[in-house]
Formats: structure tokens, C-alpha cells, sequence
């Protein structure tokens, strides 16, 4: 039998681990575009970015659609236009190492007051007795209850002792401070005194309320008096619902409280 014919000899090629990395890249380029096939694009906020950037720097920020157009140059190039109506620029303090974040992802801190103040209620059973409103500035609550006053007096007229009491409970157990809102019908005057106004019925009433308050246990420093006479009457649903009232409204932190301080000019 005769021998069969040697094959020529193979040229060299690729070494082996090159196969095996082409595959690795391969499958890192596909996971990539399948993160970015999941990932939401959100353009105003890039367009933000870069306003603010350019103001920044001295540019012109450019409304959006706007920044380039056709056929203005010698060669029929595109060149750059300022727009009519300029973007403003997103404020560059929320660019952070965490990348381009709103101003509900920023305020964090609000959120954390929020969860906060719903477990605090819930643990006193007072949920269902006060509503809780998210402001720029912090969380507020006020009580659904009131403390109402016979006409002309600072004596009580009707009151939730229950709630009130849950109350006071809460304000001894957490840091919150709280405001003492006074108020009168209009026109009213003391009983005992024609020359007291509303404005200052409405401070006696407020100042009786945060008196009691003190005396059960609330540190002073942690009370806010407030009164506006009649200046803001009840949007009334019948005639039982009465504007000489004090309203109760609980916010971390004391208005007085002083913030970052900034140049008036």
C-alpha cells in the first residue's frame, strides 16, 4: 500500500489565548449594550448639565432643538446660534460624585423626616387625627383637631381631651417643635374687656394653650406663639364650625433656626 502524501506544513498562526480573549470581548461589548438597553436616558438632564457647565464657563446655554442649523457658514456648515429664549442653567451644586440627581433624589434628608414623622404619628395612634404636608423647606403636620373657645373668652368651648392628650404625649417623647396658631371670629372683642381686639383675644388664646403645654411637660424653647386675630377664617362646610379656635402645626425644625448664610448682593 502506498504511502499517502504529506501534508505541507501548517503556517503558523494566532496563538490559542487569542481566541479565548476575542470571546471574553465579545461577551463584555454584548453586556454592555444590555445594560444600556435597560438604562433610561433622560435628555433634559443632560442638556441641564450642560448649561450649567457653559454658564459656568462664560458660554451661552442654548435652548434645546435649537443649538445647531444648517447652511449659515461660507462651506454650508452647520454653526452654533444663540436661541431666543436660553435654558436655565440646572443649579451645579446638585452635580455631585453621584452624578446628575433632581431635587426630590437631592433632599434626601426631607425623605428620611417624612418616614419619620408617619412612624411617630402611627406609634401615638394619629394617623387618622393629623395631615402631613411635604414643603421645600421640611415636613409639617397639623392636627385635624382644634381647641375651640366660647365667644369673647379664653375659656374652652370644645375640645378632643383624647387627642390632645396623644398630643402632648408625642411632643414629650420626640424633639419636634411645635406651633401654637391663635385665631377669633370677626370683629370679636372680650367679653370682659371691650378694648381687647381679636388680634389680642387670638394671643390670649394661644398663650393659655402653650402655657398648658409647658406645664404638662413640653420644654418652652420647643413652643412657637402665633396669632392672627381674624385675619383667617375657617372655610366653613355649616354654621357649627366656628373661627375662634387653636390650631396645633409640628415641624422638626424651629423657625427661627438659621440657615446657611449666603452675600444679600
Amino acid at each position: 500500500m502506498a504511502d499517502a502524501p504529506k501534508c505541507p506544513p501548517c503556517k503558523p498562526g494566532a496563538p490559542g489565548w487569542l481566541a479565548t480573549f476575542s470571546d471574553l470581548c465579545t461577551l463584555l461589548l454584548t453586556f454592555f449594550i444590555l445594560l444600556l438597553s435597560f438604562a433610561k436616558t433622560e435628555t433634559a438632564k443632560y442638556e441641564a448639565a450642560i448649561g450649567s457647565l457653559r454658564n459656568a464657563f462664560g458660554g451661552n446655554v442654548l435652548k434645546a432643538g435649537e443649538v445647531l442649523r444648517p447652511g449659515k457658514s461660507p462651506n454650508d456648515a452647520p454653526t452654533m446660534i444663540d436661541s431666543d429664549s436660553p435654558a436655565k442653567p440646572f443649579p451645579i451644586e446638585f452635580l455631585t460624585s453621584e452624578g446628575l440627581l433632581d431635587k426630590h433624589e437631592v433632599n434626601r434628608e426631607s425623605d428620611a423626616q417624612l418616614n419619620q414623622v408617619k412612624k411617630m404619628l402611627a406609634e401615638n395612634e394619629l394617623g387618622e387625627a393629623a395631615n402631613v404636608y411635604e414643603m421645600p423647606e421640611s415636613i409639617f403636620v397639623k392636627m385635624k383637631d382644634k381647641i375651640y373657645f366660647r365667644s369673647g373668652s379664653t375659656a374652652i368651648d370644645d375640645i378632643n381631651i383624647e387627642v390632645f392628650e396623644k398630643l402632648v404625649k408625642m411632643m414629650r417623647e420626640n424633639p419636634w417643635h411645635i406651633m401654637i396658631e391663635g385665631h377669633a371670629s370677626a370683629g370679636e372683642v372680650s367679653s370682659k374687656d371691650k378694648s381687647v381686639d381679636a388680634y389680642s383675644l387670638s394671643s390670649q388664646r394661644a398663650l393659655a394653650v402653650s402655657k398648658s403645654l409647658i406645664q404638662r411637660g413640653i420644654s418652652p424653647d420647643r413652643i412657637t406663639t402665633i396669632f392672627y386675630g381674624d385675619s383667617r377664617p375657617q372655610v366653613k362646610v355649616n354654621e357649627q364650625i366656628s373661627d375662634r379656635r387653636v390650631e396645633f402645626l409640628m415641624k422638626k425644625t424651629d423657625l427661627r433656626t438659621e440657615g446657611r448664610k449666603v452675600q444679600a448682593q
